[in-house]
C-alpha cells in the first residue's frame, strides 16, 4: 500500500489549490453533470475537470481593489465616524462596562458563531458540523482577509467540499445556494428595518429604502422562483436576456457571443433538486446567523448603557442594524467593514442612543463578530489543510495508478 509523505501530500493541496485559484470552477461543464455524482458514490470521483468554466483571479486587480478598500476604511474610521460618534465618549462607555455586561456578549458571539456553521448543512446534509464549520469559517478568513479573496474564498470552499467527498455538482449548488440565501438576507433584512424605524419614528433619512429595496428584493425573486419553477421559463427568461443584450452585442465586441439563455437553464437544473428539499433549512440557518449576530450588537449596546439603566428601544436597535445590512451589497469594503459600521451608528444616534454607546457599542460588535471568526477560521484552514494534503496525494497517486489511502 503507498502511502505519501507529509511533504509530498502539502505539495499536492498547494498544486491543486493553486490551480483552482487561478481559474475558480463556478459551474460545470454539461458532460460533468451527472458522471461526477455517480463517481462520488464509488469514491472515484474528482471533482476538477478541464471542461469546469474558469474565473481568471487578477493579481493587479486585486491588489488594487485591495488598496481602495483599505483607503475606504481608513477614511471612514478616521473622518466619517467621528464627526457622526464619539471615540473618547466610547472609551468612557467601554470602562464603565461591567463583567456580567461582557459575559452575556460572550455568550452571543458563542451562538452566533455556532449558528455560523450550520448553513453549509442545511445545503449539503451529507456534512458533518464540524466540516460545515470549517468551509463557511475559512471562506470568511479569507475573503476578509485577503485583498479580492472572494475568488479564493470561493476555491478553497470547492476544495474543502470535494475533500469531504461532496461531489462536484452538489458542492457548487451548494455554494451557490448559500451564496445566495445570504444575499436574499441582505437584501430583505433593511426592509424589515425601515419597518422598524418607521415604529419608533426615526426612518426619516433611510425611508426610501424601504420601497426601493422591496422592488429590488421582490425583482429579484420573482427572477428567481419563474426560473426554478419550470425549465419553459427558465428558456424564455434566458431567451429575453439574449434579446435584450443583442443591441449591446452590436457595440461591445465583449457581448457578441455571450449566450445567458444556456447558464440560466444549467442553474435551474442543478439548483431546483437541492432548494427543494433544503430551502427551508437554508432559510432557518441564513435566519440564526444574521439573528444571532444583532443579539451580539444589542448585547454590546446594553452592556455599554448599563443593563440597569434604560436603554435604547430594542425595535430601534433592529432598525439600525437591519438597515445597515444594506452596505453587505457594497462591494468596497470586505463585510461591509466602515461602511456598515458607519450607517449603523447614524442610525442609532438619530434614534436618540447616545453618540459615545453608540460607538463604543459598534466597535464591541465590530471586534467580537469579526476577530473570533478569523481565529476560529483559521483554526478550520490549519485542521483541513493537514488532513486534505494527504486526501488529494492519495488520490492523485491513485489516478496515476498506485493503491491510495484516505
Amino acid at each position: 500500500m503507498h502511502r505519501t509523505s507529509g511533504r509530498d501530500a502539502y505539495l499536492h493541496l498547494a498544486q491543486w489549490l493553486g490551480g483552482e485559484i487561478r481559474g475558480v470552477g463556478v459551474w460545470q461543464a454539461r458532460g460533468m453533470r451527472d458522471h461526477a455524482d455517480a463517481a462520488s458514490s464509488e469514491g472515484g470521483e474528482n471533482s476538477q475537470d478541464s471542461d469546469v468554466p474558469r474565473a481568471t483571479l487578477d493579481p493587479r486587480k486585486s491588489i488594487a481593489l485591495g488598496a481602495l478598500g483599505l483607503g475606504v476604511i481608513v477614511l471612514i474610521f478616521w473622518q466619517v465616524i467621528p464627526q457622526i460618534g464619539s471615540y473618547s465618549d466610547a472609551v468612557e462607555s467601554l470602562q464603565s462596562m461591567s463583567w456580567i455586561a461582557v459575559v452575556i456578549i460572550a455568550v452571543t458571539v458563542i451562538v452566533y458563531l455556532a449558528m455560523y456553521g450550520l448553513i453549509f448543512m442545511a445545503a449539503e446534509p451529507r456534512l458533518r458540523y464540524w466540516q460545515s464549520q470549517q468551509v463557511k469559517q475559512a471562506s470568511f478568513t479569507i475573503s476578509n482577509g485577503v485583498p479580492a479573496g472572494g475568488a479564493v474564498g470561493l476555491a478553497v470552499q470547492f476544495g474543502m467540499l470535494a475533500s469531504y467527498k461532496i461531489p462536484a455538482t452538489s458542492a457548487t449548488a451548494a455554494i451557490t445556494a448559500v451564496s445566495l440565501w445570504s444575499t436574499f438576507a441582505s437584501l430583505g433584512f433593511p426592509i424589515l428595518g425601515v419597518l422598524a424605524l418607521t415604529v419608533v419614528g426615526a426612518a426619516d433619512g433611510v425611508a426610501w429604502m424601504g420601497p426601493v429595496g422591496l422592488g429590488i428584493l421582490i425583482l429579484v425573486l420573482a427572477v428567481f422562483v419563474s426560473i426554478m419553477r419550470s425549465q419553459g421559463l427558465a428558456e424564455r427568461l434566458g431567451a429575453w436576456g439574449n434579446a435584450a443584450l443583442t443591441p449591446l452585442a452590436r457595440r461591445i465586441r465583449r457581448l457578441k457571443d455571450l449566450d445567458v439563455a444556456a447558464p440560466i437553464v444549467k442553474f435551474r437544473r442543478e439548483m431546483y433538486d437541492l432548494l427543494a428539499r433544503r430551502w427551508v433549512w437554508l432559510t432557518l440557518a441564513q435566519l440564526g446567523i444574521t439573528g444571532s449576530q444583532f443579539l451580539i450588537l444589542f448585547a454590546a449596546l446594553r452592556g455599554v448603557e448599563g443593563w440597569d439603566q434604560p436603554g435604547t428601544n430594542p425595535i430601534a436597535a433592529f432598525g439600525a442594524f437591519a438597515v445597515s445590512q444594506i452596505m453587505l451589497m457594497v462591494p468596497i469594503t470586505p463585510g461591509g467593514l466602515g461602511t456598515m459600521d458607519a450607517l449603523m451608528i447614524q442610525l442609532l444616534v438619530s434614534s436618540g442612543t447616545d453618540k459615545g454607546a453608540a460607538t463604543a457599542a459598534d466597535l464591541v460588535w465590530r471586534a467580537t463578530s469579526y476577530v473570533p471568526q478569523i481565529v476560529v477560521g483559521l483554526i478550520a484552514l490549519i485542521t483541513w489543510y493537514r488532513r486534505a494534503g494527504r486526501v488529494f496525494a492519495n488520490r492523485s497517486v491513485g489516478a496515476d495508478g498506485g493503491e491510495g489511502t484516505d
